[in-house]
């Protein structure tokens, strides 16, 4: 990863005793991984992206 990013993961993500969840890491645009693969593959989205897709879920 070229720069370091603060990742955030859902303060539900313990509900299933696991704390496995997505983490994401927002800036210019919105990354995205696997909270038990840190170092794995990262989804990226653009901020239009991002917006769309959570409101989508929200």
């Amino acid at each position: 990863m070229p720069q370091e990013r603060n990742w955030r993961k859902s303060s539900r993500s313990t509900a299933n005793g696991s704390g496995d969840c997505v983490e994401v890491a927002l800036s210019q645009d919105a990354l995205v991984r696997d909270s038990k693969n840190a170092e794995g593959e990262v989804l990226a989205f653009s901020t239009t992206a991002w917006r769309s897709l959570v409101g989508w879920i929200a």
